[in-house]
């Protein structure tokens, strides 16, 4: 099981998602954003921080920094779980490969499975494979 496995399961048994996890060896930054579904708040991260200070000493793990966070109102999407959770909103969506000579797209996430990503573009729906999806976040909605 890798350190994002575990650290996923952990943080579900306290009641929040793994969104992101970034680890710079250079620098000792370990990062990690969560999330759950009413939005995360200062006290959530103190109460991650606190609880995975513990966790990472027990497995192991070497840091100098902790950084709890929310992924923002530009969330990351990068598991099919998260498309299905977002239905409806607008996403920016980068890819690896161009499709008709344009890597970048942005429209409303009509539907999502294990086929691709389904985004309604200028009216027009367009699917995506996730294995090209380099990266996509939420537009925020202010």
């Amino acid at each position: 099981m890798t350190l994002e496995e575990k650290l996923g399961a952990t943080l579900n048994g306290l009641g929040y998602e793994l969104v992101d996890m970034s680890r710079s060896l250079k620098s000792g930054l370990l990062r990690i954003f969560i999330d759950k579904p009413e939005g995360i708040t200062l006290d959530d991260c103190e109460r991650v921080s606190n609880h995975l200070g513990d966790w990472l000493a027990v497995e192991n793990v070497a840091y100098e920094r902790l950084e709890i966070s929310s992924p923002g109102l530009d969330r990351p999407l990068k598991r099919l779980a998260d498309f299905q959770r977002f239905l409806g909103r607008d996403v920016q969506l980068r890819l690896r490969m161009a499709l008709s000579g344009q890597r970048r797209f942005l429209g409303r996430l009509v539907s999502a499975d294990v086929t691709g990503v389904v985004v309604q573009i200028d009216g027009h729906d367009v699917t995506f494979g996730l294995d090209n999806i380099d990266q996509a976040r939420l537009v925020p909605d202010v």
